[in-house]
């Protein structure tokens, strides 16, 4: 199997977004014949899932978008990861996909010495009792869009304009402060990019432009 790669770099959510619904219609529609992985780092926003309740949300002063994906509220932002897999599901099994999505993630923060892992009933990667990964997908003609969001060197006090996940703001880590340092992102991304090539079974196609033609064969 082929996989797309466009990294985005850092980018505006909106933006990305459309890019995402843009993409799933392809891939939906057959106008593309490689699954995607979008690699981004965001400004600050926060979204909110098809779970988000009231209390779980107060209004901010940073955007704030209602996405068709899982879980509650969260918030992305500069030192941190996201991930957003366009993926034609060979199987409906969309339990299975969110748990590969885990392996990745638990994969990639131990080979830098965090050791994360799960907690049943969380989607993510967990440390310690705290959240080091979120997930959070949405599938549409079994495309997947939405996806992961990794905290390497994100700011955590931004958790607190919200209830993460549903979370109290504490539960939720990142790996800077689990290692006390910070890493480089791009190291961090190439490590999620060979993790994500390994666990789903891709060979990798580099992209970098916002629109993808089919492979050729």
């Amino acid at each position: 199997m082929t996989l797309s790669l466009l990294d985005r770099g850092r980018e505006s959510y909106q933006e990305t977004w459309e890019l995402q619904k843009d993409l799933v219609k392809k891939r939906a529609d057959g106008e593309t014949v490689a699954d995607t992985l979008i690699l981004v780092e965001h400004d600050h926003v926060i979204t909110l899932g098809r779970k988000t309740t009231p209390e779980n949300f107060k209004p901010q002063d940073i955007p704030v978008f209602k996405v068709e994906r899982g879980g509650d509220a969260t918030y992305h932002g500069p030192g941190q990861l996201v991930g957003y897999p366009i993926v034609r599901l060979a199987t409906p099994n969309v339990q299975r996909f969110v748990r590969d999505l885990e392996e990745v993630m638990i994969q990639t923060t131990r080979s830098f010495g965090v050791e994360s892992s799960r907690v049943e009933g969380h989607p993510g990667a967990w440390v310690k009792g705290r959240k080091v990964a979120s997930i959070g997908v949405a599938v549409t003609n079994w495309v997947t869009f939405h996806g992961f969001a990794l905290n390497v060197n994100v700011d955590l006090s931004y958790f607190a304009l919200i209830k993460p996940c549903g979370l109290d703001p504490e539960k939720i880590t990142s790996m800077k402060q689990v290692l006390g340092k910070e890493l480089p992102l791009e190291d961090v991304k190439a490590e999620v990019v060979m993790r994500f090539t390994e666990v789903f079974g891709y060979d990798l196609q580099q992209v970098t432009s916002g629109s993808l033609s089919p492979p050729q064969a």
